[in-house]
């Protein structure tokens, strides 16, 4: 079993990496955001977890050991193959995800490519009381701006980019954006964009 790896990236995809361990290339399927935030030429450790079946063995892997845990977990649901659970996991975080289980709310799962409504209430069914509770307030700012982050990952999420890279980049311009910035969605919109770099929609995604 191959738990692990660390080594150099010699190239990446919408939805993987591949990575060189002791002059052996590892083509690992990652999550979106991963895929695309990958330093080629530089170092990247992930947490693995290895799909043997009859016709393939596959390796998916993750930057943090909680998306590993709970991407074991989402197999266990019926109908939630690894492309799926991969899919999950590229656009929400460990926390919204534990969030979205907690509150009985299956529309988080329904905007996953390749979850249908069926499959997404299997998800909260099935997964209630497997998962951690959600981090208390998940790093997010003061609640003040939530309405305002909530409007700047919508507006993402329209342009293109994933739910999870969407709420992230949003939550970290709203962070460094000074009391004026702040009260303008449009200022905000250019300012996450910039910061998100060339990458769009598409490849955002995954």
């Amino acid at each position: 079993m191959i738990s692990s790896l660390r080594g150099t990236v010699l190239s990446s995809g919408a939805d993987h990496v591949v990575i060189e361990v002791g002059g052996v290339g590892f083509f690992v399927f990652v999550p979106a955001d991963v895929a695309r935030t990958a330093p080629v030429d530089g170092e990247l450790r992930l947490h693995t977890s290895l799909i043997v079946r009859e016709d393939a063995m596959t390796l998916y892997g993750f930057t943090d050991a909680a998306e590993l845990e709970v991407f074991t977990i989402l197999l266990s649901v019926t109908g939630v193959g690894p492309k799926s659970a991969l899919g999950v996991l590229g656009h929400l975080t460990v926390d919204q995800i534990a969030a979205a289980v907690t509150d009985d709310d299956d529309a988080p799962f329904r905007r996953v490519s390749g979850i249908g409504p069926k499959t997404a209430k299997l998800i909260v069914v099935q997964l209630a009381g497997k998962l951690p509770e959600p981090t208390p307030g998940s790093g997010r700012p003061a609640s003040g701006a939530d309405m305002v982050i909530t409007q700047l990952t919508a507006a993402l999420i329209g342009l293109g980019w994933s739910e999870k890279v969407a709420a992230e980049a949003a939550e970290q311009t709203i962070e460094v954006a000074n009391d004026e910035d702040r009260a303008s969605v449009p200022v905000l919109l250019r300012q996450t964009l910039a910061s998100l770099g060339p990458a769009k929609g598409g490849s955002a995604r995954g």
